[in-house]
């Protein structure tokens, strides 16, 4: 009767690991052209609603020619908004939107370890329910935390940070402090080292880089 339960385990376990391959092997991939070079993102179809948000822009060209216009180093980077098409050089840039915004779709699986792609909000002051942005975005560059300070975020933590994300995070890094708080629906597969570069350039006291960093994305297999 063991051997019969350790095979069914086995098997089940090679089910759900094919399962979880075959989800990945179906999530929409979107590239990013910088002019620092180019990022490879993959959405999370657990986020229904942004995952098809960000297609439907993708796919009308919305977001070609736009800035990463607010760059913090070992923090993210952001872009996304509409009106950075046309901003002139030291123009104050971020508060650009499309004319509606998204529901919060809080997954505790994912959170903002380096290469999270998560959608920018408004504060709660104003913003109460935690509401997405419909087109503003940005991506994790984060610090790597020591384990100390994860347990301790951990103590106080519902629900409770998983052993792979605290490893996650005491090794690649992230920024912890914004999970719960913005939706993370996907993550970068390539280019960290074309966000760590946009991080690291030179910007006004806005954040801005003082070198323009334009985008153009595309939908690929």
């Amino acid at each position: 009767m063991k051997k019969i339960l350790i095979l069914t385990a086995i098997v089940l376990f090679a089910l759900s690991c094919a399962t979880a391959r075959n989800n990945n092997d179906k999530r929409t991939k979107v590239e990013i052209t910088t002019t620092e070079g180019v990022i490879v993102l993959e959405l999370y179809n657990e986020t229904p609603v942004h995952r098809d948000n960000f297609i439907k822009l993708v796919k009308e060209n919305f977001y070609n020619d736009l800035l990463f216009h607010r760059c913090i180093r070992s923090f993210m980077i952001q872009g996304g908004d509409p009106n950075s098409k046309t901003a002139k050089p030291g123009e104050m840039l971020g508060s650009g939107d499309i004319g509606y915004t998204l529901p919060a779709e809080f997954r505790t699986e994912f959170v903002h370890t380096r290469g999270a792609l998560a959608a920018a909000r408004q504060g709660d002051q104003v913003n109460p329910e935690k509401r997405s942005s419909g087109c503003q975005f940005y991506i994790v560059q984060g610090q790597v935390q020591s384990r100390e300070r994860m347990e301790q975020m951990n103590a106080n933590r519902y629900p409770k940070y998983t052993d792979e994300q605290i490893e996650a995070y005491s090794t690649i890094g992230g920024t912890p402090h914004l999970d719960g708080g913005y939706t993370v629906f996907g993550h970068v597969i390539s280019g960290l080292d074309v966000i760590e570069k946009i991080s690291l350039l030179p910007t006004d006291q806005a954040n801005r880089p003082l070198q323009d960093v334009q985008m153009s994305m595309k939908i690929i297999k």
